[in-house]
């Protein structure tokens, strides 16, 4: 890629790495679920003009694919930010998606994987069992076992998205958070009790936080990944993508005070070693909304 689209790709990496800086502040104020709903809404207020009406047959994967993205991925991820100790693990261990996708799309679509593939999940697969033993994670099971969970939809969603027709980029993440609204409000006053009280007591970084993920990290970040995919091919893009967990480990270790160990370091090193190896090969990257 030219040197300005380096730039960009650089930029997108630096939003979505924020996000989860600014997430992790803005949990403190509100409860995850919440958070996640407010986003959403935010983000259909924004989106309401662009939405498309799906062609015939499409609303079981529109549906499908809002529950797996709006309500489960960002649900689980936001819950388990919330829970964990530390930002560096749950920015690795959400890269787990991509080797996730390509068991599906292989068990789902008669996708062939192949052996270069396959050793790369598998080397996947044991970095995220390596850094299951850092201490920091051991500490924080439940949050491990949400962003695992998370990762599994945002896989789901990947392969899904394969049939959906006839929507825009705007339109597609519109309807996303039109039909992820409802539920998370639902779960969020089941959950975690009124939501009116619950969002006048946020302050500056819940606020904050809700519309900087709707604004810049959805808006800005997504916005600017689908000019880079409508110029380069998406192998040439995904590749730099790995850019945005590492930078969220760097946030992590120098603002949130995250102190990975060598388990963390070296599962990691695994993980992104062999999401790296399946994104060169430019068949299972995402295409759609990111946390």
């Amino acid at each position: 890629m030219p040197g300005r689209d380096i730039a960009l790709v650089v930029l997108v990496c630096a939003v979505w790495a924020l996000n989860v800086l600014i997430a992790a502040f803005a949990l403190e104020e509100l409860p995850p679920i919440l958070f996640t709903g407010l986003r959403m809404a935010v983000l259909t207020l924004l989106l309401w003009p662009f939405l498309r009406w799906p062609q015939p047959g499409q609303w079981p994967h529109l549906l499908a694919i809002g529950l797996c993205l709006g309500v489960f991925h960002f649900g689980l991820s936001f819950w388990a930010l919330d829970l964990a100790g530390d930002l560096s693990s749950l920015a690795i261990l959400m890269q787990s998606y991509v080797p996730m996708a390509a068991v599906l799309a292989w068990a789902l679509l008669g996708e062939r994987i192949g052996l270069g593939r396959a050793s790369a999940i598998a080397v996947s697969v044991l970095g995220v069992l390596v850094l299951g033993f850092d201490p920091i994670v051991l500490d924080h099971p439940l949050a491990m076992a949400l962003t695992l969970g998370s990762a599994l939809m945002l896989a789901l969603a990947t392969v899904l998205m394969r049939g959906l027709q006839g929507q825009s980029v705007w339109s597609q993440q519109g309807w996303l958070a039109l039909l992820s609204v409802g539920p998370l409000l639902g779960l969020s006053l089941w959950l975690e009790g009124p939501l009116l009280l619950n969002a006048a007591q946020a302050g500056l970084a819940g606020w904050g936080g809700v519309f900087y993920s709707a604004l810049v990290s959805s808006l800005v970040g997504h916005g600017l990944y689908y000019i880079l995919l409508q110029r380069h091919p998406v192998a040439t893009v995904t590749p730099w993508l790995l850019l945005s967990p590492l930078m969220t480990v760097v946030l992590g270790v120098a603002v949130w005070g995250d102190r990975p160990g060598p388990a963390l370091w070296l599962g990691g090193a695994m993980v992104l070693g062999g999401v790296l190896a399946i994104a060169l090969q430019g068949r299972y990257a995402l295409r759609g909304l990111r946390p």
